[in-house]
């Protein structure tokens, strides 16, 4: 077996146990979440302690917002889309005897994270380079970053009232049957 065999089968052993360990932390949402804002909390106060690297901050930021955006779209933007009706949501409900289809966003949760511990890292690894530093004037980027971060938003939370979806469920519908009684504390017998 030549050198070439070997390191590719090594890459693809890691490979295998990197997607074996993403699929494993799946179900824990706010676990992963929660060593996201870590991680992003440590390369601030990295940024924040050097003084420096104000530019990769910027630039992180503003993946971070366009991942957001992609989060809160859907897959298919109604803007767009070619049989769109302008009293209709494609793939939401807006009546009761419409079919319920869920929101399909544009970026998924799982995508989402993952690109976000993905470039939080690069950016990261970013720090450790001396040519990464270049001088700025770092009260500009940030004054410029809430602002495009405003703007963005009101033009999305804009999109969302326009097209009536909303992006986040809080858990499962419950529904009771019609033949229940007022009073859900008495049985009938």
């Amino acid at each position: 077996m030549s050198t070439s065999d070997r390191s590719f089968i090594f890459l693809e052993r890691i490979s295998q146990r990197q997607q074996k360990f993403l699929d494993d932390i799946t179900p824990y949402t706010f676990a992963r979440w929660l060593c996201a804002a870590f991680f992003i909390l440590t390369f601030l106060i990295r940024v924040f302690v050097s003084q420096g690297w104000y530019i990769v901050t910027y630039a992180l930021g503003i993946y971070h917002l366009n991942l957001l955006i992609g989060f809160l779209s859907p897959k298919i933007d109604p803007a767009f889309s070619e049989d769109f009706e302008e009293d209709q949501m494609p793939g939401l409900p807006t009546r009761q005897d419409e079919e319920f289809r869920p929101f399909i966003r544009r970026v998924p949760e799982f995508k989402c994270w993952w690109a976000v511990m993905r470039s939080t890292a690069f950016a990261t690894f970013l720090t450790w380079f001396e040519v990464f530093d270049i001088p700025v004037f770092w009260p500009i980027l940030l004054l410029y970053f809430i602002v495009l971060f405003c703007l963005t938003m009101k033009r999305q939370i804009k999109h969302m009232i326009k097209y009536r979806y909303i992006p986040f469920t809080w858990g499962k519908p419950k529904y009771q049957s019609a033949d229940l009684s007022a009073d859900t504390n008495t049985v009938k017998r």
